[in-house]
């Protein structure tokens, strides 16, 4: 089954932005791809909180979500729009960064949002605070798709393996993980990681990513994955914005499951004893 990747450069504008995942849904499909991935923030990236709330919708009201729905039931194609801000419509201002399944009639089959928020000062100077502006969802979601049973989760939450034992416990076979990674954290931990959540679910990993330098001034790492489930890189899109495809075989996630069966060997962790 084959699918594909649109890394982008997202920039302050949401409008530009929808036009640029519709042109990818399009691309996607004409390439042969059962479904589309997309980075964190597909919509729009700004640090600018009081620039970027007047752009902002609750999820029914959002312009480019309904695009880019009627694109993928134009094209007849699935996507994982790897997220969107969203007013959380708590009445506060305050979002979600959610992640949508959507299906090849333009349904909505899933959603998720960013349980893990990125509070962070980093030794470059920046400094992030997601959890004054953004609400952290509470569900990990599993949602069936025509690539397999698929375990979504956005950025950050790839530091938390847990999260992703769950959704291989319960049936995911792909693990898609969306994202806006910093420069200097990508370039120490991106592909480590995300070999590492393969490898110790036996799954496929599939993460969309941001890249360049974006309005705002921030500058993100790239180097969209899709990782085999014993590990090897099958895709890597490096430092340029595009569209990048691979085919999935779920053999070898029965294969890689059979070898180093990790999932049916786990055990419950009982608390920690402190050994004086």
């Amino acid at each position: 089954m084959r699918l594909a990747i649109a890394q982008m450069t997202s920039g302050i504008e949401p409008a530009a932005n929808g036009d640029a995942i519709v042109a990818a849904i399009e691309a996607a499909a004409s390439g042969g791809a059962a479904m589309l991935f997309t980075p964190e923030m597909s919509n729009m990236v700004d640090g600018d909180g009081k620039r970027a709330l007047p752009k902002l919708f609750v999820e029914d009201e959002d312009p480019v979500l309904t695009a880019i729905r009627a694109a993928a039931a134009k094209h007849g194609i699935w996507a994982h729009i790897g997220s969107m801000a969203f007013l959380s419509g708590l009445g506060d201002g305050r979002r979600v960064n959610r992640g949508l399944v959507i299906d090849d009639q333009g349904k909505i089959r899933a959603r998720y949002d960013k349980m893990h928020l990125f509070d962070v000062d980093l030794a470059t100077g920046e400094s992030w605070r997601e959890s004054a502006s953004y609400v952290a969802g509470e569900r990990a979601v599993v949602a069936q798709t025509p690539v397999g049973a698929l375990g979504l989760s956005i950025c950050y939450d790839l530091r938390f393996p847990a999260l992703f034992q769950a959704q291989s416990a319960a049936g995911a076979t792909i693990l898609s993980i969306p994202a806006a990674f910093t420069v200097p954290t990508g370039q120490a931990h991106w592909h480590v990681l995300m070999r590492a959540r393969a490898i110790e679910n036996a799954a496929w990993v599939v993460c969309a990513a941001q890249v360049g330098e974006h309005g705002d001034g921030r500058a993100t790492y790239g180097h969209s994955l899709v990782v085999a489930p014993w590990g090897d890189v099958i895709l890597d899109m490096g430092s340029e914005g595009g569209i990048g495809f691979a085919d999935i075989d779920q053999t070898l996630t029965t294969d890689s499951r059979a070898r180093v069966p990790v999932i049916a060997h786990r055990r419950a962790i009982p608390p920690v004893e402190m050994a004086a």
